[in-house]
């Protein structure tokens, strides 16, 4: 059986981690009508569910704080089952794409034994998809504590300024710090005009990071978001959409 193949989106805020996130998950889903796909919004401001026009009623973090309180276990439980019980109840279930929030970060107190259950949790749910996309903050707390690992692609956005491409770096830095280990790591510049990438090579180069592609300006996505539609709803014709579609591509999705 194949695995599914796991994608890590990674960046400073601000710099297109959900757009890109959401517009890879609407190529898949135009493409593939039969493909199963899990997103997973590892982000702490999280908003991947809004980019993806879905209702959000509980995370994960809620899930694991649950757990640290006996009281909530129903007597006789094993916890692993409870924790199973209350991540399934924060999957919100789409036509094909399902999405998992992990929350907020996680509170005082230990949270080994729980985060340990989750590992678990993840690794079995996650073999009922094709595509896994996690949307993570710039800290990778999530992967650097290994919840969720045996990724193929991470994916690290930038926006096209030398301070942005600095940022992406020091992302860079810390997968390597914390030894998160990955197929193939690239740069994905976003907003970019008029091929002023072109500009920032130098700094590109100091980062050691391969680009993958650019996502453009797009009038479409600010019109978007100020209306408070989905992102996933972009139209097929919009730049930004069109320029993931051959990131996609060159990732052979």
């Amino acid at each position: 059986m194949t695995r599914e193949t796991l994608i890590a989106v990674a960046g400073k805020g601000g710099t297109g981690k959900t757009t890109l996130t959401a517009l890879l998950l609407r190529y898949l889903t135009s493409k593939y009508k039969d493909k199963a796909i899990l997103a997973v919004d590892a982000d702490a401001n999280a908003n991947l569910n809004e980019a993806l026009g879905l209702e959000l009623e509980e995370t994960i973090s809620e899930a694991l704080a649950a757990t640290k309180d006996s009281r909530l276990v129903p007597k006789g439980m094993p916890k692993p089952m409870f924790m199973e019980m209350r991540a399934s109840q924060a999957l919100v279930e789409s036509e094909q794409i399902d999405l998992l929030t992990m929350g907020n970060p996680e509170g005082p107190g230990c949270y080994c034994y729980p985060n340990d259950l989750l590992r678990l949790y993840l690794e079995k749910l996650r073999t009922n998809y094709d595509y896994v996309f996690v949307d993570n903050e710039a800290g990778l707390e999530h992967l650097s504590r290994r919840i969720i690992d045996n990724i193929d692609y991470i994916l690290i956005t930038s926006d096209a300024t030398a301070r942005g491409i600095r940022s992406a770096g020091r992302v860079l830095e810390i997968i390597k710090s914390v030894k998160i280990e990955a197929k193939k790591i690239f740069l994905i510049i976003t907003r970019t005009r008029n091929g002023e990438e072109k500009n920032l090579q130098a700094e590109i180069a100091k980062t050691g990071l391969e680009v993958l592609g650019t996502v453009p300006m797009d009038e479409n996505v600010f019109k978007f978001d100020l209306d408070d539609k989905p992102l996933f709803q972009l139209p097929e014709d919009s730049p930004a959409y069109r320029a993931v579609a051959e990131i996609a591509q060159r990732l052979n999705l």
